[in-house]
């Protein structure tokens, strides 16, 4: 019985570079029409790999890549969150954004107030839902805008005082403000802490105190102003009705705070000299302020 060989099969060579399956018309000469005119030819595919610079290595593709970014960006984003609730622990933004919510007429009238207090009649903060209305619908909420704009203008007033009586230099400038600071800084938490040894609730919060105690500011300027152009005499008659004027509005504004704070079933069990004590707190921040404007200014003017 024969057996009919099987002859291997001749594998076909591989496609050289020279053979390809299309032509490739894209960089063709542009050929002529029925008109004689040539017709531009476009090329639409995309840049060849030429002039690419040829195919790098793609680092989107790469999983590690992608887990190391995610863990990155997982990362930032925790960092920032424990950040603000640091920062949300003492200082909260949206409760900063209240006491700056102020406009051209509410400072103006606030000055008027500051300045001239006894003609204002109506002192009550007015609320909506429990929440107090910003400065700007409110003219009795306290703001933070004018003491902030006060403090300023009194550090550059007091430098232009200082340079004309030829006395200026950084370092006392730096005095200046630095004394400033540091008074504010010191009624505010006397404040408090008279506020928590007497057991008094009320609803002033720190940012209250601060805009309470700088706006003695605006009485110091008016008060040096009139040194520099009346000389001492123009000088004592400025303060004189500064201090009235602020003690008048601290009196009136805390009472609205601290006194109408007293619940009846604290006059019934605590002790008679509660509302005593509140209206103690009351005068002495009020006396309190012309003392410090006098500190403050009096180096001033000679």
């Amino acid at each position: 019985m024969k057996y009919q060989q099987t002859k291997p099969r001749a594998r076909a060579a591989p496609p050289t570079a020279d053979s390809v399956l299309f032509d490739d018309t894209s960089s063709a000469a542009p050929a002529m029409n029925s008109q004689g005119y040539y017709t531009p030819g476009y090329n639409m595919a995309g840049p060849s790999n030429n002039m690419q610079g040829g195919a790098g290595p793609d680092l989107f593709a790469d999983p590690m890549a992608n887990a190391a970014m995610m863990y990155g960006s997982s990362l930032a984003n925790q960092g920032k969150d424990m950040v603000n609730k640091e920062i949300s622990r003492f200082m909260s933004v949206n409760k900063l954004k209240y006491f700056f919510a102020v406009d051209t007429r509410y400072v103006l009238k606030k000055l008027m107030i500051l300045m001239f207090p006894y003609t204002h009649q109506d002192w009550e903060v007015r609320y909506h839902r429990d929440t107090p209305l910003t400065p700007r619908q409110d003219v009795n909420a306290p703001d933070l805008y004018i003491p902030t704009m006060a403090f300023i203008t009194y550090i550059l007033l007091a430098g232009m005082a200082l340079g004309i009586q030829k006395r200026f230099s950084p370092e006392v400038l730096g005095l200046c403000a630095s004394t400033a600071l540091v008074w504010v800084i010191i009624e505010v938490l006397v404040m408090l802490l008279s506020l928590y040894l007497l057991t008094v609730h009320s609803d002033l919060s720190t940012f209250d105190l601060i805009a309470y105690s700088g706006y003695k500011y605006v009485g110091m300027i008016f008060t040096v102003l009139c040194g520099l152009l009346f000389g001492s005499d123009g000088y004592y008659v400025a303060l004189a009705w500064s201090s009235c004027a602020l003690m008048f509005f601290i009196v009136r504004s805390l009472k609205m705070k601290i006194l109408p704070s007293l619940s009846p079933d604290s006059m019934v069990t605590g002790s008679s000299a509660k509302p005593q004590f509140r209206l103690y707190i009351t005068v002495a921040t009020a006396v309190f302020q012309p003392i410090i404007i006098y500190w403050l200014t009096s180096h001033l003017v000679r």
